[in-house]
Protein backbone atom coordinates (compact mmCIF):
# COMPACT_ATOMS: atom_id res chain seq x y z
CA UNK A 1 0.00 0.00 0.00
CA UNK A 2 1.50 3.30 -1.14
CA UNK A 3 -0.23 6.69 -0.75
CA UNK A 4 -1.00 8.35 -4.09
CA UNK A 5 0.37 11.65 -2.86
CA UNK A 6 3.93 10.20 -3.07
CA UNK A 7 3.68 9.12 -6.70
CA UNK A 8 5.39 12.34 -7.80
CA UNK A 9 8.61 11.03 -6.25
CA UNK A 10 9.13 8.62 -9.15
CA UNK A 11 7.78 10.70 -12.00
CA UNK A 12 10.31 10.76 -14.88
CA UNK A 13 12.39 13.92 -14.77
CA UNK A 14 11.76 14.64 -11.08
CA UNK A 15 14.94 15.16 -9.01
CA UNK A 16 13.91 12.42 -6.55
CA UNK A 17 13.50 9.92 -9.41
CA UNK A 18 16.87 10.91 -10.83
CA UNK A 19 18.46 10.44 -7.42
CA UNK A 20 16.83 7.03 -6.90
CA UNK A 21 17.96 5.90 -10.34
CA UNK A 22 21.55 6.96 -9.60
CA UNK A 23 21.70 4.85 -6.42
CA UNK A 24 20.00 1.88 -8.08
CA UNK A 25 22.43 2.03 -11.01
CA UNK A 26 25.32 2.02 -8.53
CA UNK A 27 23.91 -1.11 -6.88
CA UNK A 28 22.63 0.46 -3.67
CA UNK A 29 19.27 0.43 -1.90
CA UNK A 30 17.48 3.76 -1.66
CA UNK A 31 14.49 4.50 0.60
CA UNK A 32 12.34 7.46 1.57
CA UNK A 33 12.11 7.38 5.38
CA UNK A 34 10.91 9.39 8.37
CA UNK A 35 8.19 11.94 8.81
CA UNK A 36 7.41 12.41 5.13
CA UNK A 37 6.33 8.75 4.85
CA UNK A 38 4.28 8.94 8.06
CA UNK A 39 2.55 12.16 7.07
CA UNK A 40 1.83 10.89 3.56
CA UNK A 41 -0.14 7.98 5.04
CA UNK A 42 -1.90 10.43 7.39
CA UNK A 43 -2.64 12.77 4.46
CA UNK A 44 -0.68 15.56 6.13
CA UNK A 45 1.73 18.00 4.49
CA UNK A 46 5.45 17.47 5.09
CA UNK A 47 8.13 19.57 3.39
CA UNK A 48 11.36 17.81 4.40
CA UNK A 49 12.50 14.66 2.59
CA UNK A 50 14.86 12.17 4.22
CA UNK A 51 16.40 9.26 2.36
CA UNK A 52 18.29 6.21 3.64
CA UNK A 53 20.73 3.98 1.79
CA UNK A 54 23.21 1.19 2.39
CA UNK A 55 25.87 3.27 0.61
CA UNK A 56 28.52 4.58 3.01
CA UNK A 57 29.01 8.37 3.11
CA UNK A 58 32.02 8.42 0.73
CA UNK A 59 30.04 6.40 -1.83
CA UNK A 60 26.99 8.66 -1.39
CA UNK A 61 29.15 11.72 -1.87
CA UNK A 62 30.62 10.27 -5.06
CA UNK A 63 27.17 9.44 -6.46
CA UNK A 64 25.67 12.89 -5.87
CA UNK A 65 28.72 15.09 -6.46
CA UNK A 66 28.26 15.48 -10.23
CA UNK A 67 24.48 15.44 -10.11
CA UNK A 68 23.53 17.84 -7.30
CA UNK A 69 23.52 21.61 -7.57
CA UNK A 70 24.96 21.74 -4.04
CA UNK A 71 26.34 19.15 -1.63
CA UNK A 72 26.66 19.79 2.12
CA UNK A 73 28.97 17.59 4.17
CA UNK A 74 28.42 19.07 7.63
CA UNK A 75 26.75 15.89 8.95
CA UNK A 76 28.97 13.41 7.14
CA UNK A 77 30.63 12.23 10.36
CA UNK A 78 27.18 11.02 11.46
CA UNK A 79 26.41 9.43 8.09
CA UNK A 80 24.35 12.25 6.57
CA UNK A 81 24.93 14.24 3.39
CA UNK A 82 22.57 17.01 2.31
CA UNK A 83 21.85 17.71 -1.33
CA UNK A 84 20.12 20.44 -3.29
CA UNK A 85 18.90 19.82 -6.83
CA UNK A 86 16.40 22.19 -8.42
CA UNK A 87 13.34 22.08 -6.13
CA UNK A 88 14.64 19.16 -4.07
CA UNK A 89 16.36 19.69 -0.73
CA UNK A 90 17.00 16.43 1.04
CA UNK A 91 19.20 14.49 3.45
CA UNK A 92 20.69 11.12 2.53
CA UNK A 93 21.79 9.00 5.49
CA UNK A 94 23.54 5.65 5.57
CA UNK A 95 21.63 2.86 7.33
CA UNK A 96 22.79 3.18 10.90
CA UNK A 97 22.53 2.42 14.56
CA UNK A 98 22.75 5.41 16.88
CA UNK A 99 23.63 4.78 20.52
CA UNK A 100 24.50 7.27 23.24
CA UNK A 101 27.26 6.63 25.72
CA UNK A 102 26.09 6.79 29.33
CA UNK A 103 27.18 10.39 29.94
CA UNK A 104 27.71 11.62 26.38
CA UNK A 105 25.70 14.29 24.57
CA UNK A 106 26.91 13.01 21.19
CA UNK A 107 25.95 9.69 19.60
CA UNK A 108 28.33 6.92 18.66
CA UNK A 109 27.39 5.99 15.08
CA UNK A 110 27.73 2.53 13.58
CA UNK A 111 26.45 1.58 10.15
CA UNK A 112 24.10 -1.20 9.08
CA UNK A 113 23.50 -2.97 5.79
CA UNK A 114 19.73 -3.51 6.03
CA UNK A 115 16.74 -1.20 6.11
CA UNK A 116 15.12 -3.39 8.78
CA UNK A 117 17.95 -2.77 11.25
CA UNK A 118 18.00 0.91 10.40
CA UNK A 119 14.25 1.18 11.04
CA UNK A 120 14.60 -0.70 14.33
CA UNK A 121 16.61 2.23 15.70
CA UNK A 122 13.95 4.80 14.79
CA UNK A 123 12.08 6.50 17.61
CA UNK A 124 8.55 5.17 17.07
CA UNK A 125 6.88 2.58 14.87
CA UNK A 126 4.94 5.27 12.99
CA UNK A 127 8.31 6.70 11.93
CA UNK A 128 9.76 3.26 11.13
CA UNK A 129 8.04 2.92 7.77
CA UNK A 130 10.11 3.21 4.59
CA UNK A 131 9.32 3.47 0.91
CA UNK A 132 11.81 1.95 -1.53
CA UNK A 133 12.51 4.01 -4.63
CA UNK A 134 12.03 3.90 -7.52
CA UNK A 135 9.88 0.76 -7.01
CA UNK A 136 7.55 2.46 -4.47
CA UNK A 137 7.59 -0.66 -2.27
CA UNK A 138 6.64 -0.21 1.39
CA UNK A 139 8.84 -1.60 4.16
CA UNK A 140 7.02 -1.84 7.49
CA UNK A 141 8.74 -4.45 9.66
CA UNK A 142 7.46 -3.10 13.02
CA UNK A 143 3.76 -2.53 12.39
CA UNK A 144 3.88 1.21 11.94
CA UNK A 145 0.96 1.26 9.52
CA UNK A 146 -1.26 -0.50 12.05
CA UNK A 147 -0.24 1.99 14.75
CA UNK A 148 -1.02 4.85 12.37
CA UNK A 149 -4.45 3.36 11.73
CA UNK A 150 -5.38 3.10 15.43
CA UNK A 151 -3.52 6.21 16.65
CA UNK A 152 -0.92 4.54 18.85
CA UNK A 153 2.59 5.56 19.91
CA UNK A 154 4.93 2.61 20.42
CA UNK A 155 8.63 1.92 19.86
CA UNK A 156 10.06 -0.59 17.33
CA UNK A 157 12.29 -2.21 19.96
CA UNK A 158 11.98 -2.36 23.72
CA UNK A 159 11.40 1.28 24.80
CA UNK A 160 14.35 1.08 27.22
CA UNK A 161 16.61 0.51 24.20
CA UNK A 162 14.96 3.22 22.10
CA UNK A 163 15.11 5.82 24.86
CA UNK A 164 18.66 4.91 25.81
CA UNK A 165 19.70 5.32 22.17
CA UNK A 166 18.50 8.93 22.30
CA UNK A 167 16.86 10.18 25.52
CA UNK A 168 15.33 13.14 23.69
CA UNK A 169 12.86 10.63 22.26
CA UNK A 170 11.04 10.68 25.59
CA UNK A 171 10.19 14.35 25.08
CA UNK A 172 9.48 13.73 21.39
CA UNK A 173 6.98 11.09 22.52
CA UNK A 174 4.83 13.79 24.09
CA UNK A 175 5.37 16.11 21.15
CA UNK A 176 3.77 13.49 18.86
CA UNK A 177 1.05 12.93 21.46
CA UNK A 178 0.30 16.66 21.25
CA UNK A 179 0.57 17.14 17.50
CA UNK A 180 -1.06 13.89 16.32
CA UNK A 181 -3.35 13.16 19.24
CA UNK A 182 -2.09 9.56 19.42
CA UNK A 183 -2.25 7.56 22.64
CA UNK A 184 0.92 6.32 24.35
CA UNK A 185 1.05 2.57 25.07
CA UNK A 186 1.63 1.73 28.75
CA UNK A 187 5.08 0.12 28.33
CA UNK A 188 6.37 3.26 26.61
CA UNK A 189 4.90 5.59 29.25
CA UNK A 190 6.44 3.46 32.00
CA UNK A 191 9.84 3.48 30.30
CA UNK A 192 9.75 7.28 29.95
CA UNK A 193 9.04 7.55 33.67
CA UNK A 194 11.79 5.11 34.55
CA UNK A 195 14.41 6.64 32.27
CA UNK A 196 13.52 10.33 32.65
CA UNK A 197 16.86 11.14 34.39
CA UNK A 198 18.62 10.23 31.11
CA UNK A 199 17.30 13.50 29.70
CA UNK A 200 20.04 15.20 31.69
CA UNK A 201 22.63 14.38 29.00
CA UNK A 202 20.67 16.11 26.22
CA UNK A 203 21.73 19.62 25.25
CA UNK A 204 19.51 22.56 26.16
CA UNK A 205 19.20 23.49 22.48
CA UNK A 206 17.73 20.11 21.49
CA UNK A 207 15.30 20.17 24.40
CA UNK A 208 14.30 23.73 23.51
CA UNK A 209 13.50 22.77 19.93
CA UNK A 210 11.31 19.83 21.01
CA UNK A 211 9.52 21.93 23.61
CA UNK A 212 8.86 24.65 21.03
CA UNK A 213 7.25 22.14 18.65
CA UNK A 214 5.18 20.60 21.43
CA UNK A 215 3.92 23.87 22.83
CA UNK A 216 2.49 25.16 19.54
CA UNK A 217 0.43 22.00 18.97
CA UNK A 218 -3.33 22.62 18.74
CA UNK A 219 -3.95 21.52 22.37
CA UNK A 220 -0.69 20.75 24.18
CA UNK A 221 -2.00 20.59 27.76
CA UNK A 222 -2.42 16.81 27.92
CA UNK A 223 1.10 16.24 26.62
CA UNK A 224 2.66 18.73 29.04
CA UNK A 225 0.76 17.15 31.89
CA UNK A 226 2.38 13.87 30.86
CA UNK A 227 5.79 15.51 30.75
CA UNK A 228 5.29 16.52 34.38
CA UNK A 229 3.84 13.18 35.53
CA UNK A 230 6.69 11.14 34.04
CA UNK A 231 9.27 13.38 35.70
CA UNK A 232 10.75 14.59 32.39
CA UNK A 233 9.95 18.22 33.25
CA UNK A 234 12.23 17.99 36.30
CA UNK A 235 15.24 18.08 33.97
CA UNK A 236 14.40 21.21 31.99
CA UNK A 237 11.32 22.91 33.52
CA UNK A 238 11.16 21.84 37.18
CA UNK A 239 8.95 24.80 38.03
CA UNK A 240 5.98 23.01 36.42
CA UNK A 241 6.01 20.33 39.09
CA UNK A 242 5.92 23.03 41.77
CA UNK A 243 2.85 24.58 40.13
CA UNK A 244 0.98 21.29 40.54
CA UNK A 245 1.39 21.58 44.32
CA UNK A 246 0.00 25.12 44.63
CA UNK A 247 -3.73 25.82 44.71
CA UNK A 248 -4.98 29.06 43.22
CA UNK A 249 -7.47 30.84 45.53
CA UNK A 250 -9.22 32.40 42.53
CA UNK A 251 -9.50 29.12 40.60
CA UNK A 252 -10.12 26.87 43.61
CA UNK A 253 -11.16 23.94 41.44
CA UNK A 254 -7.64 23.77 39.97
CA UNK A 255 -4.06 23.61 41.09
CA UNK A 256 -1.94 26.30 39.46
CA UNK A 257 -0.52 23.88 36.87
CA UNK A 258 -3.98 22.79 35.74
CA UNK A 259 -5.00 26.43 35.46
CA UNK A 260 -1.84 27.31 33.49
CA UNK A 261 -2.42 24.41 31.09
CA UNK A 262 -6.03 25.49 30.58
CA UNK A 263 -4.83 29.00 29.71
CA UNK A 264 -2.22 27.51 27.38
CA UNK A 265 -4.82 25.60 25.35
CA UNK A 266 -6.94 28.74 24.93
CA UNK A 267 -4.19 30.89 23.38
CA UNK A 268 -3.35 30.87 19.69
CA UNK A 269 -0.53 28.48 18.64
CA UNK A 270 2.29 31.03 18.55
CA UNK A 271 5.46 30.38 20.55
CA UNK A 272 5.76 33.66 22.50
CA UNK A 273 2.22 33.81 23.82
CA UNK A 274 2.16 30.04 24.44
CA UNK A 275 5.31 30.24 26.59
CA UNK A 276 3.87 33.23 28.44
CA UNK A 277 0.64 31.32 29.07
CA UNK A 278 2.55 28.32 30.41
CA UNK A 279 4.77 30.45 32.66
CA UNK A 280 2.50 33.35 33.62
CA UNK A 281 1.96 31.98 37.15
CA UNK A 282 5.41 30.44 37.57
CA UNK A 283 6.10 32.79 40.50
CA UNK A 284 3.14 31.63 42.61
CA UNK A 285 4.83 28.81 44.57
CA UNK A 286 7.66 31.16 45.60
CA UNK A 287 5.23 33.88 46.75
CA UNK A 288 2.58 31.71 48.40
CA UNK A 289 1.45 33.02 51.78
CA UNK A 290 -1.24 31.90 54.20
CA UNK A 291 -3.38 34.52 55.91
CA UNK A 292 -6.81 34.99 57.52
CA UNK A 293 -8.44 34.99 54.08
CA UNK A 294 -6.56 31.93 52.84
CA UNK A 295 -3.79 31.55 50.29
CA UNK A 296 -2.34 34.57 48.45
CA UNK A 297 0.43 35.11 45.89
CA UNK A 298 1.33 38.79 46.20
CA UNK A 299 3.72 40.13 43.53
CA UNK A 300 3.96 36.74 41.84
CA UNK A 301 4.12 38.52 38.49
CA UNK A 302 7.35 40.27 39.53
CA UNK A 303 8.97 37.08 40.78
CA UNK A 304 7.50 35.19 37.82
CA UNK A 305 9.11 37.51 35.28
CA UNK A 306 12.54 36.82 36.75
CA UNK A 307 11.95 33.08 37.00
CA UNK A 308 10.60 32.86 33.44
CA UNK A 309 13.57 34.77 32.06
CA UNK A 310 16.04 32.59 33.96
CA UNK A 311 14.41 29.37 32.74
CA UNK A 312 14.15 30.46 29.11
CA UNK A 313 17.74 31.67 29.21
CA UNK A 314 18.84 28.24 30.45
CA UNK A 315 16.98 26.70 27.51
CA UNK A 316 18.93 28.95 25.12
CA UNK A 317 15.96 30.87 23.74
CA UNK A 318 16.69 34.13 21.94
CA UNK A 319 17.05 37.35 23.92
CA UNK A 320 14.10 38.89 22.06
CA UNK A 321 11.79 36.01 22.94
CA UNK A 322 12.98 35.98 26.56
CA UNK A 323 12.28 39.72 26.87
CA UNK A 324 8.83 39.40 25.28
CA UNK A 325 7.74 36.45 27.42
CA UNK A 326 9.07 38.15 30.55
CA UNK A 327 7.14 41.32 29.77
CA UNK A 328 3.90 39.40 29.21
CA UNK A 329 4.34 37.54 32.50
CA UNK A 330 5.03 40.81 34.33
CA UNK A 331 2.03 42.62 32.85
CA UNK A 332 -0.60 39.87 32.86
CA UNK A 333 -2.21 41.16 36.08
CA UNK A 334 -2.23 44.83 35.07
CA UNK A 335 -5.86 44.97 33.82
CA UNK A 336 -7.09 43.35 37.04
CA UNK A 337 -5.60 46.13 39.16
CA UNK A 338 -7.78 48.84 37.61
CA UNK A 339 -11.24 47.74 38.60
CA UNK A 340 -12.56 51.27 38.98
CA UNK A 341 -12.14 52.10 35.32
CA UNK A 342 -9.49 53.25 32.87
CA UNK A 343 -8.31 56.85 33.04
CA UNK A 344 -6.52 58.33 30.03
CA UNK A 345 -3.20 58.14 31.89
CA UNK A 346 -3.76 54.48 32.81
CA UNK A 347 -4.55 53.61 29.19
CA UNK A 348 -1.44 55.40 27.94
CA UNK A 349 0.75 53.69 30.52
CA UNK A 350 -0.70 50.28 29.66
CA UNK A 351 -0.15 50.82 25.92
CA UNK A 352 3.38 52.09 26.53
CA UNK A 353 4.34 49.17 28.76
CA UNK A 354 2.83 46.57 26.42
CA UNK A 355 4.42 48.08 23.31
CA UNK A 356 4.19 45.76 20.31
CA UNK A 357 2.90 43.01 22.61
CA UNK A 358 -0.41 44.82 23.23
CA UNK A 359 -2.54 42.37 21.24
CA UNK A 360 -0.82 39.36 22.81
CA UNK A 361 -1.17 40.80 26.30
CA UNK A 362 -4.90 41.39 25.87
CA UNK A 363 -5.29 37.84 24.55
CA UNK A 364 -3.34 36.39 27.48
CA UNK A 365 -5.47 38.31 29.99
CA UNK A 366 -8.68 37.05 28.35
CA UNK A 367 -7.44 33.46 28.24
CA UNK A 368 -6.38 33.72 31.89
CA UNK A 369 -10.06 33.54 32.80
CA UNK A 370 -10.67 29.84 33.52
CA UNK A 371 -12.90 30.17 36.57
CA UNK A 372 -16.09 28.11 36.65
CA UNK A 373 -17.84 31.12 38.24
CA UNK A 374 -19.76 32.66 35.34
CA UNK A 375 -20.23 35.98 37.12
CA UNK A 376 -16.49 36.41 37.72
CA UNK A 377 -15.68 35.36 34.16
CA UNK A 378 -18.18 37.85 32.72
CA UNK A 379 -16.84 40.62 34.97
CA UNK A 380 -13.25 40.11 33.83
CA UNK A 381 -14.27 39.82 30.19
CA UNK A 382 -16.27 43.06 30.47
CA UNK A 383 -13.26 44.79 31.99
CA UNK A 384 -11.04 43.79 29.05
CA UNK A 385 -13.76 44.89 26.61
CA UNK A 386 -13.78 48.26 28.34
CA UNK A 387 -10.00 48.50 28.17
CA UNK A 388 -9.89 47.74 24.45
CA UNK A 389 -12.65 50.26 23.82
CA UNK A 390 -10.75 52.93 25.78
CA UNK A 391 -7.58 52.18 23.79
CA UNK A 392 -9.50 52.54 20.55
CA UNK A 393 -11.18 55.80 21.64
CA UNK A 394 -8.00 57.41 22.92
CA UNK A 395 -6.10 56.20 19.85
CA UNK A 396 -8.44 58.25 17.66
CA UNK A 397 -7.61 61.39 19.65
CA UNK A 398 -3.84 61.09 19.92
CA UNK A 399 -0.80 59.09 18.76
CA UNK A 400 -0.83 56.14 21.16
CA UNK A 401 1.71 54.32 19.02
CA UNK A 402 4.22 57.12 19.65
CA UNK A 403 4.06 58.13 23.29
CA UNK A 404 7.14 60.34 23.17
CA UNK A 405 7.65 63.91 24.37
CA UNK A 406 7.63 66.60 21.66
CA UNK A 407 11.38 67.30 22.13
CA UNK A 408 14.40 65.04 22.44
CA UNK A 409 17.60 65.07 24.48
CA UNK A 410 19.53 67.14 21.93
CA UNK A 411 16.94 69.92 22.10
CA UNK A 412 17.08 69.83 25.90
CA UNK A 413 20.89 70.20 25.90
CA UNK A 414 20.76 72.99 23.32
CA UNK A 415 18.12 74.93 25.27
CA UNK A 416 19.88 74.65 28.64
CA UNK A 417 23.45 74.71 27.38
CA UNK A 418 24.36 71.48 29.16
CA UNK A 419 26.36 68.43 28.14
CA UNK A 420 25.19 64.79 27.91
CA UNK A 421 24.77 63.11 31.28
CA UNK A 422 22.31 61.85 33.91
CA UNK A 423 20.63 65.25 34.11
CA UNK A 424 19.41 64.96 30.51
CA UNK A 425 17.94 61.54 31.25
CA UNK A 426 16.20 62.90 34.35
CA UNK A 427 14.62 65.71 32.32
CA UNK A 428 13.50 63.35 29.54
CA UNK A 429 11.86 61.08 32.11
CA UNK A 430 9.99 64.11 33.47
CA UNK A 431 8.80 65.02 29.96
CA UNK A 432 7.82 61.41 29.32
CA UNK A 433 5.70 61.27 32.49
CA UNK A 434 3.97 64.53 31.48
CA UNK A 435 3.08 62.92 28.12
CA UNK A 436 1.64 59.85 29.86
CA UNK A 437 -0.28 61.72 32.57
CA UNK A 438 -1.66 64.65 30.59
CA UNK A 439 -1.52 63.66 26.94
CA UNK A 440 0.04 65.50 23.96
CA UNK A 441 1.60 68.95 24.42
CA UNK A 442 3.56 71.36 22.22
CA UNK A 443 7.29 71.93 21.75
CA UNK A 444 6.91 75.37 23.30
CA UNK A 445 5.23 73.92 26.39
CA UNK A 446 7.95 71.30 26.69
CA UNK A 447 10.77 73.85 26.47
CA UNK A 448 9.08 76.10 29.02
CA UNK A 449 8.62 73.16 31.36
CA UNK A 450 12.31 72.24 31.00
CA UNK A 451 13.44 75.78 31.76
CA UNK A 452 11.14 76.10 34.78
CA UNK A 453 12.28 72.79 36.22
CA UNK A 454 15.96 73.58 35.61
CA UNK A 455 15.70 77.04 37.17
CA UNK A 456 13.96 75.69 40.26
CA UNK A 457 16.56 72.96 40.57
CA UNK A 458 19.42 75.44 40.25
Amino acid sequence: MTPNRLSWLVEPGSPSRELADLFEAAGYQFFLVGGSVRDAFLDRDHEDLDFATDALPPATRKIVSRWADEVYRVGEAFGTIKVHKRSLRAEITTFRSEIYRDESRKPTVTYSSTIEEDLSRRDFTINAIALRLPALETADPYGGLQDLAVGRLDTPLDPDISFSDDPLRMLRLFRFHATLGFEIVPRVWEAATRLSPRLEIISAERIRDELSKLIVAPAPSSALSGVVKTGLANWFLPELGALAMAQDPVHQHKDVLSHSLAVLDKTRPELTIRLAALLHDIGKPATREYGPEGVSFHHHEVVGQRMARDRLRALRYSKELIDDVGRLVFLHLRPHTLRMGWSDAAVRRYVRDAGDLLESLNELVRCDVTTANARKADDISRRIDELELRIDELGKQEELDSLRPPIDGHQVMERLGIKPGPLVGEIMELLYERRIEQGPYSVEEALAMVEDWYNERS
